[in-house]
């Protein structure tokens, strides 16, 4: 029995063969970028019990990013940020939180993580104020490859 592939046919198996792997290399990519964003959104949490919550709020931050605090207020860009939280009175709060969910764009230049947070404060009675939610936070891939929120 002869097996002839007509050029027709042989194109179709080239392409189909270059999907397949176009397909796998691209899945491989958003694994390694949710785990970049994963060890971001770690390293993030680390810097707000090692410096400060308005300094991790300001180094992660994309230059545009945008924040949604209490009664629906919109803080914009990097220095406001930190410049809202460096006007709480935060020296004797801590925030913990870790990403239940985390997914990437199919180009893997955008992504976004969501989990459980608790802040907890120590007020000057000291009694410990604990505050219990939800986070949701989008990420963008720097021209760095580094990854900043551009919404939380």
């Amino acid at each position: 029995m002869v097996f002839q592939i007509n050029i027709v046919q042989m194109r179709i198996v080239l392409i189909l063969l270059l999907m397949l792997t176009v397909s796998c290399h691209s899945s491989m990519n958003r694994e390694e970028a949710k785990n970049e964003i994963f060890l971001t959104e770690k390293a993030f949490e680390k810097m707000t019990a090692e410096q400060s919550i308005a300094e991790a709020f300001y180094t992660f931050a994309d230059e545009n990013a945008v924040i949604k605090r209490g009664n629906d207020s919109l803080i914009h860009g990097r220095d406001g940020i930190r410049n809202y939280y460096a006007t709480r009175n935060l020296q004797n709060a801590s925030v913990r939180w870790t990403p239940d969910f985390v997914a990437v764009s199919n180009d893997g230049t955008m992504g976004y993580t969501y989990g459980k947070f608790i802040w907890k404060v120590v007020r000057e009675k000291g009694d410990t104020l604990v505050s219990r939610g939800v986070f949701h936070t989008v990420w963008k891939r720097q021209k760095d490859g580094s990854w900043k929120y551009v919404w939380d």
